[in-house]
């Protein structure tokens, strides 16, 4: 297959497994959204949605949750790991965002990025997932699978954001980030995978893939 070839039937195959992806992290509003991605780094998705529950209990604004303790927040984001971290930032953006933008979470990737604990994957997944504005978040997942697809060399997941970009056209970013992400935990996953068994890798798989695997037999 060419890479065009190849790209066409990633998009078809993903579009017949998941024809409307949902949002994988419970969430009620842009702000809720934001501080779950913010919960998410290094942790699943399944752990967050246990927690918020709990946050949003707590404070479900900005406004609420910048009045809150440091404390009383870390306690119970805790088993999302780096608690101290994650609570500083929870409560620092509340507060900037309650002074600065009137308690509500702009559509700026640049201002996104200005906020403690936001990064570019985190800004990018509330611009695609609460805006609609074209995103397309790379995680550990997504990076990975772009690579058993010959579809990114990148050694880290800006270059793999890069490649993808230019590869999927632009109105396929937001549902191709969800649906790539649901493929690779069901299909594609990072141990135990049998190239032979995926429906894209035993299409296009990388060849190493299957010398790796006959190596393991």
């Amino acid at each position: 297959m060419t890479k065009a070839e190849k790209v066409e039937f990633v998009i078809q195959t993903l579009e017949s497994l998941y024809p409307e992806p949902p949002i994988p992290l419970n969430h009620a509003d842009p702000y809720t959204l934001l501080v779950a991605v913010l919960l998410s780094a290094q942790c699943t998705d399944e752990r967050v949605n246990k927690v918020t529950p709990a946050l949003f209990d707590l404070a479900a604004t900005p406004q609420t949750m910048a009045q809150q303790d440091v404390d009383d927040i870390r306690a119970i984001i805790r088993p999302c790991g780096l608690s101290p971290r994650k609570s500083q930032a929870i409560s620092q953006l509340s507060k900037i965002l309650t002074e600065e933008y009137e308690g509500r979470v702009p559509a700026s990737f640049e201002a996104l990025e200005a906020l403690p604990g936001v990064g570019h994957k985190t800004a990018s997944v509330v611009m695609a997932q609460a805006f609609g504005v074209p995103a397309f978040p790379v995680d550990t997942h997504i990076h990975r699978l772009a690579f058993r697809w010959a579809l990114s060399t990148g050694k880290n997941v800006e270059r793999t954001e890069q490649d993808l970009k230019r590869l999927f056209p632009r109105e396929k970013w937001n549902a191709l980030h969800l649906q790539i992400i649901y493929f690779g935990r069901e299909y594609c996953p990072a141990r135990g995978h049998n190239p032979h068994e995926c429906p894209i890798c035993s299409r296009i798989g990388r060849k190493s893939l299957f010398n790796d695997k006959a190596k393991a037999a």
